[in-house]
């Protein structure tokens, strides 16, 4: 009896903090990947149309505010650098909502992107549209997309690699393994992980 009520309380203390808003449904390798144009912190327009050469894109939703997210920073200025010139860019995507997450406005990317030295566009979700296209659930996640005339397919979806600390010599890349083998014409051997990180601060209404 007192194992049945236990039961039942965690069954209402789990539904009473539910969001009262829709999650989306994350997008998985195989699906169209959604066509992205959001406002840069340059203050332009940025879309996959402006990269024609593009092979593909590495599609990170990050924030200022998550320590996941910071803790990956490095990594994923490295990844641009490294595979930008392959033409396989990363295009990062803020998707909180600041009223919410008031570190995480379009004023405090601009500032916080100067500070870390971000060598990628890092784009403003005011509206959580592209958010909800992917079903981004947490920073840092990724979608690895790959290009074929206008058409774009998700390829890879999850964690950057498995080693949140930064200290394993043998950790296990994900991304970049996703990306070398697209580069080479195949389809990555891994094509979903557990993205592990801060859960998105999601609109209301």
């Amino acid at each position: 009896m007192r194992n049945l009520l236990r039961i039942l309380l965690l069954a209402i203390f789990t539904y009473s903090c539910l969001p009262a808003y829709p999650q989306s449904t994350t997008i998985v390798a195989g699906k169209p990947a959604p066509f992205i144009k959001l406002k840069n912190i340059n203050d332009s327009i940025v879309s996959f149309n402006d990269y024609p050469s593009a092979r593909g894109f590495i599609i990170i939703f990050i924030c200022n505010t998550c320590p996941y997210s910071k803790a990956y920073e490095q990594r994923i200025i490295a990844l641009d650098k490294k595979y930008s010139l392959q033409h396989f860019p990363v295009l990062a995507v803020n998707p909180n909502d600041p009223e919410l997450s008031a570190g995480d406005s379009f004023i405090k990317m601009k500032e916080h992107s100067k500070l870390r030295g971000y060598t990628f566009p890092y784009l403003y979700d005011e509206r959580q549209v592209i958010t909800n296209l992917y079903g981004a659930r947490s920073t840092p996640q990724v979608f690895v997309i790959s290009k074929n005339d206008s058409n774009y397919t998700v390829e890879y979806t999850g964690a950057i690699d498995n080693d949140i600390q930064n200290s394993n010599p043998d950790r296990i890349n994900y991304v970049q393994d996703a990306v070398s083998a697209l580069l080479n014409n195949k389809r990555p051997a891994v094509i979903f992980t557990r993205a592990i990180g801060c859960s998105i601060s999601r609109r209301k209404n």
